[in-house]
């Protein structure tokens, strides 16, 4: 049997993580005096007292023990489960080293830690497809290797309306120089490599919804290859819903979802964020 961890930046559903038995491990996150846990706050809520403040949020990764005791609690119940744990990218978050000191402590038990090299609708697609061929009794290898090949595959690109909280939020990089004095555009970025990367800019919102879909393209082998997709924005589920229209006219999707950023990555983003992202499924 494998079961699935992963920490809480994947923001699938509730109902979903709930029928699949996915144990979420959670970051916190602190806006001024008060400290949140990701799974607790509703994502309205956070986004009012963000919207209110100009003290920036800081996030924590989870800890050695949280992952420890999401390990604990599977083999409690079956001490013979193989455990697959998905995270966000090292290059984000420390949470995959927590992850992987908690497993090295269970020298017994049988648990692969992965890193997704990617963050939220990346990690989400990941897990669904570990899910999907899990159900379908596939061995922890065959979907290993579909993982790898999804991380080498997924395109995700996005627009924010500033990059003022990538900027505050330490996690702008390079795109600093790049992007940093351009006035009234939509920066449009990518995560590449487990990093956040400037792709270019354009002037309307419209446009940059535009400009997602011919990055997203230009990355498909074949123009009607199947694909994995989805959308994730942050307070823009109108948007949302648009962009996802237009992708289902654009491409051959095979899954799709619609979810909106929580805290520990909407907050380095910003509201008003889209980001749209495919995969492709494999032969």
């Amino acid at each position: 049997m494998i079961k699935i961890v992963t920490d809480s930046t994947c923001y699938l559903p509730p109902e979903y993580v709930t029928e699949y038995d996915i144990l979420l491990v959670p970051l916190k996150i602190q806006l001024g005096a008060e400290t949140f846990v990701e799974t607790t706050i509703d994502n309205d809520d956070f986004y009012q007292r963000l919207a209110a403040t100009t003290e920036f949020p800081t996030t924590s990764q989870p800890s050695v023990d949280a992952f420890k005791d999401a390990y604990q609690k599977i083999l409690a119940r079956n001490p013979a489960a193989e455990i697959l744990v998905l995270t966000i990218s090292r290059k984000l978050s420390g949470t995959h080293n927590a992850a992987v000191a908690a497993a090295a402590q269970l020298t017994t038990a049988r648990i692969t830690v992965f890193d997704t090299l990617s963050a939220a609708m990346g990690v989400g697609l990941m897990i669904m497809a570990a899910v999907r061929m899990a159900v379908n009794g596939r061995g922890l290898a065959e979907i290993l290797a579909r993982l790898v090949q999804m991380r080498r595959e997924l395109a995700i690109f996005f627009m924010v309306d500033t990059l003022e909280y990538l900027k505050r939020g330490g996690r702008l990089g390079a795109a600093t120089a790049f992007l940093g004095g351009l006035l009234d555009t939509k920066p449009i970025l990518a995560v590449v490599d487990g990093e956040i990367k400037p792709v270019g800019q354009v002037r309307t919102k419209k446009r940059a919804i535009c400009r997602l879909l011919t990055e997203l393209e230009q990355k498909l082998p074949a123009p009607n290859q199947l694909v994995q997709a989805g959308v994730m924005h942050v307070t823009a589920q109108a948007e949302a819903e648009t962009l996802g229209e237009m992708m289902r006219q654009h491409f051959n999707i095979t899954y799709f979802f619609i979810f909106e950023l929580g805290p520990a990555v909407g907050a380095h983003l910003g509201p008003g964020t889209l980001a749209a992202g495919v995969c492709p499924e494999s032969a």
